[in-house]
């Protein structure tokens, strides 16, 4: 059985990482690929106050299980299944639920930190980097944070000015220079998706035919 493709898209908060992850998810039969968000790979905070949990920077590195994230990058590259954590943003920990990842022929990796850590950054076939413009991000994390992250207002302008901004401009944007691809305004941007996807669909039928 041949290792599967390991496709890392990165960039900076509400750039359409996802937009670009689903369009690629879209494009293969569903039994062929599998999507991870890195934030599933927050750390556990379950031994902290939710109080303490509040304060956490969820924009630096630390906050994150690396260490775990590439464990499970590892087995799902020897075709073997992984426990995927269940991370709950409003109550700032994990989950007691896993979701069980089988793997697939395409493995897609989407995150804001998929560049910043060397041995991850290595295990990536092919490194995405999505670039969109500050006051569209912004305006994007807004949206979802108040949406579906159960957030204020005034609570996630005051994280992106103290913690999301400062990393960005840190461990995101310093990184693009280690992607494959660049691809300005994401989601919007289909000639970029319709050239990644045809390269894509080329490696999996020169893999098909190796079989």
């Amino acid at each position: 059985m041949n290792r599967p493709i390991l496709i890392g898209i990165t960039g900076g908060t509400g750039s359409g990482k996802s937009t670009v992850a689903r369009a690629i998810f879209k494009s293969q039969p569903e039994k062929n690929i599998a999507i991870i968000q890195q934030d599933s790979y927050y750390k556990d905070q379950s031994n902290l106050t939710f109080e303490e949990r509040v304060t956490t920077n969820y924009d630096h590195p630390l906050a994150f299980d690396t260490e775990l994230l590439i464990q499970h990058l590892t087995r799902l590259l020897k075709n073997q299944s992984i426990d995927k954590p269940i991370y709950d943003f409003e109550q700032h920990t994990r989950k007691k639920e896993t979701e069980l990842v089988e793997p697939k022929d395409i493995i897609i990796l989407e995150g804001i930190m998929l560049l910043e850590d060397p041995k991850l950054r290595s295990m990536l076939d092919i490194k995405i980097f999505v670039d969109t413009d500050a006051d569209v991000r912004i305006i994007r994390r807004i949206v979802r944070d108040i949406k579906d992250r159960g957030r204020t207002l005034e609570s996630v302008i005051d994280q992106y000015l103290t913690t999301v901004r400062p990393a960005h401009l840190q461990f995101v944007e310093p990184n693009k220079k280690y992607a494959d691809i660049i691809i300005p305004e994401g989601g919007f941007n289909q000639v970029a998706i319709d050239i990644i996807v045809t390269k894509i669909q080329s490696i999996v039928n020169e893999r098909s035919k190796s079989k």
